[in-house]
């Protein structure tokens, strides 16, 4: 395994209507490296992004939708690695996602 440094971690934000919603009980939904661990996530966001303390970290593989080509051949999109972190109450909020 690759060494993986705190910018490759975070690949990006996910904005749903459901990772907006939950912005008010501070929890941010990211794709991250499939190679990521919890740990490396957490260092990662506290890097990242100045004043925020990470009090949770929960992880999912998201496996790719099969897709059709235009000849009737089948393929795939690609897999990704979800992750949601949830902030502790005295923890800045995430300046990346002010204003949505």
């Amino acid at each position: 395994m690759a060494d993986l440094k705190y910018y490759d971690i975070i690949q990006k934000p996910v904005i749903t209507e459901k990772s907006m919603n939950d912005m008010a009980d501070k929890k941010y939904y990211f794709y991250v490296h499939p190679n990521a661990t919890k740990n490396q996530v957490r260092e990662a966001i506290e890097k990242m992004f100045e004043g925020t303390k990470v009090e949770k970290v929960n992880t999912m593989n998201v496996g790719g939708k099969r897709k059709r080509t235009r000849s009737y051949k089948f393929g795939k999109t690609a897999d990704r690695k979800k992750a949601i972190v949830k902030l502790t109450a005295e923890s800045k909020e995430i300046e990346l996602f002010q204003g949505m």
